[in-house]
């Protein structure tokens, strides 16, 4: 069974999750904006993409970062806006008209009381969602495992952990590896959970990577926000360490 994600605590979802700070901006752009235009192949236009560089503050995804990248934007640049869009438009909060996608009336809904939507987004986004990158099939069989991850990550973000630390925990015969050996044989197994893990937890807005003085090879030590336990009831909340047996 899944853990369930009900949001009970006051904190600012806003500040503390990309994804649902992403989703308001956009809806409140194509609410105030007169939509947001597309072109002829159904894309976010660029004024818009640059636009949500620049506001949308999107960890390792700011306008900064991304220009450093390209010189124009396109929305095929900014991997965090085709979540944003699909799951606006899986939760119908925005729909096409010719060449604009507009606000629904569930849209101008979610823009009173964003933090009404967060459960649904959440749970959608954690354990449903497929990314781009990604097959179904992967999405699937990594439903039996949420539960683990996320005890197991309850206990060691609590001091900081890497994907790396979770790949000896989950494979202790990997362990003794040396780190060069580690980065060879374990690389299909930290990826793995770096992109379908770490990272929807962390554009969530429950995990945070702590990234300051590395370079973009080096991995950072990722830390709960204030979201994790206003939204997640853990078996292991009471547990001060924890292994697999």
């Amino acid at each position: 069974m899944l853990p369930e994600i009900k949001l009970q605590g006051d904190v600012d979802i806003a500040a503390l999750s990309p994804l649902l700070r992403g989703m308001f901006l956009s809806v409140a752009y194509a609410d105030g904006e007169g939509g947001i235009g597309l072109t002829a192949t159904g894309a976010m236009n660029r004024k818009f993409v640059h636009w949500a560089a620049v506001h949308f503050l999107w960890p390792g995804f700011t306008a900064e970062d991304l220009y450093s990248m390209n010189k124009v934007l396109n929305e095929s640049d900014m991997p965090p806006l085709w979540v944003v869009r699909d799951m606006t438009r899986h939760l119908k909060l925005l729909r096409r008209k010719k060449d604009v996608l507009l606000p629904t009336r569930r849209g101008r809904e979610f823009l009173v009381n964003p933090n009404a939507f967060f459960d649904l987004i959440a749970t959608d986004y954690l354990y449903s969602y497929v990314h781009a990158t990604e097959r179904e099939e992967e999405v699937r069989a990594r439903l039996r495992w949420w539960r683990m991850f996320l005890n197991l990550l309850n206990i060691k973000s609590r001091e900081g952990c890497t994907p790396m630390d979770l790949v000896k925990i989950l494979y202790p015969d990997m362990a003794p590896l040396s780190d060069t050996e580690m980065t060879i044989e374990a690389w299909e197994l930290k990826s793995d959970l770096q992109y379908g893990v770490f990272q929807r937890l962390c554009w969530l807005g429950l995990l945070y990577e702590a990234r300051e003085g590395l370079t973009l090879l080096q991995d950072g030590l990722f830390h709960k926000t204030p979201l994790w336990a206003a939204c997640l009831q853990l078996e292991s909340d009471t547990q001060s360490d924890i292994g697999v047996h």
